[in-house]
């Protein structure tokens, strides 16, 4: 038995799971919202439903770390720290150098450093936890497991844009992908589910979060994903654009008077998606509760559901057929009607959803029909136990 941190750092906040492995049995969890900022909520969740909560100014990663790492003790959720076997962590860009995850020393930990220019809000932040954890528990081993990883098994005719040749050979100008860990965790998972081997089965995996991205898995590889150099390509998102016409930007900073390329990828980020085109929410729930009486709001759930369905209509295409769609994240988990809406849409390729298997929330199952052609699951991510489990194998832990 060992016990696993899995860590999740962004720009201003530090997600974690504390597993007791090989069982997978979470024993704690938390977060460090705002940090850098003022007023931190720093939150644990342990034992038969005990929570904790305050706020505090945490200005930096090392005082976080130092705080979690006390609350532990303090709340007897471990003895010492001895007992802590391994901690992972959740490392956005690997670009081409991490084909998987892997044990981090000086100098994988500066590459991921180095890396950070594609992807500078996230890798940053993961590299300086990493470097706070080892300045407490230099002798327990840490492995990173990136987002890009997964990915790294495309082709280069999916992964490479159609640009001169040597921006990729110079700058890495290609399509990296994302959410690699997700499509990782419910691809395998979904494989279980139905007891066939992942290499045997087409499959398409739908991410559907804040974020979104859908991935085509053959012969148990990702083949194409929709995500690209960066998380803003791909389908419409909450706030991001996905795919547009990169004339279009320059045609806006002219229109907009914008000088600062990164005030133009600002309002593709943040005030774009489904938030951009309602001119209300982000959040697809408030979409559905308004889309009668407001029809910026359907529309905005119809672009969405149409650029999912462009995407699998290609997968299907290039893959040479479709046997299993898998649904997952928040939304994907969350929203009965948008799983109805995307399988209706999807009945020309044999889809069928049964309505009464489908009546559920973040519950792992089958919700297709038993005439479906394709099968279709609902299967909830765990991003954080596949980290313990790369931790337990790649660490020796």
């Amino acid at each position: 038995m060992s016990k696993v941190l899995a860590i999740n750092a962004g720009s201003s906040t530090l997600k974690w799971k504390l597993f007791i492995m090989p069982e997978e049995q979470v024993v704690a969890q938390g977060m460090v919202d705002r940090l850098g900022l003022s007023d931190s909520v720093f939150t644990v969740k342990y034992g038969d439903g005990q929570k904790f909560s305050m706020t505090q100014d945490i200005k930096t990663q090392d005082v976080a770390v130092d705080l979690l790492l006390k609350k532990l003790i303090e709340f007897k959720i471990i003895n010492e720290y001895s007992e802590i076997s391994g901690i992972g962590h959740r490392v956005v860009a690997g670009g081409e150098d991490f084909k998987s995850s892997a044990l981090i020393d000086e100098a994988s930990l500066k590459r991921i450093e180095e890396l950070s220019e594609y992807a500078p809000l996230h890798n940053p932040a993961e590299a300086g936890v990493i470097r706070a954890f080892r300045k407490i528990l230099p002798d327990v081993p840490q492995v990173a497991v990136f987002d890009t990883s997964f990915h790294t098994t495309m082709p280069e005719e999916n992964y490479l844009y159609s640009l001169p040749l040597e921006y990729y050979h110079k700058y890495g100008a290609r399509k990296y992908g994302a959410h690699g860990t997700s499509h990782r965790y419910v691809s395998h998972r979904a494989a279980e589910m139905l007891g066939k081997p992942l290499e045997e089965l087409k499959m398409i995996t739908m991410h559907l979060g804040s974020g979104v991205s859908v991935t085509a898995i053959k012969d148990g590889k990702s083949l194409d994903t929709s995500m690209g150099f960066t998380p803003l390509a791909g389908v419409t998102m909450s706030t991001r654009s996905g795919d547009i016409d990169a004339s279009l930007v320059a045609f806006l900073m002219e229109k907009l008077n914008i000088k600062d390329p990164a005030e133009m990828i600002d309002i593709l980020n943040t005030k774009s998606g489904i938030y951009g085109i309602s001119g209300l929410s982000p959040d697809m729930r408030d979409l559905e509760k308004t889309r009668e009486e407001r029809p910026e709001s359907q529309l905005a759930i119809d672009i969405f559901v149409n650029r999912l369905i462009k995407y699998v209509g290609s997968y299907v295409a290039i893959m040479g057929g479709l046997d299993v769609l898998v649904i997952t994240a928040g939304m994907g988990e969350g929203d009965i009607l948008m799983r109805q809406r995307i399988a209706d849409r999807l009945s020309f390729f044999g889809v069928k959803v049964d309505p009464e298997r489908n009546n559920v929330m973040a519950q792992e199952r089958v919700i297709s029909a038993d005439d479906s052609r394709v099968k279709v699951l609902l299967v909830p991510t765990n991003e954080e136990v596949m980290i313990a489990r790369d931790v337990v194998e790649i660490g020796h832990v």
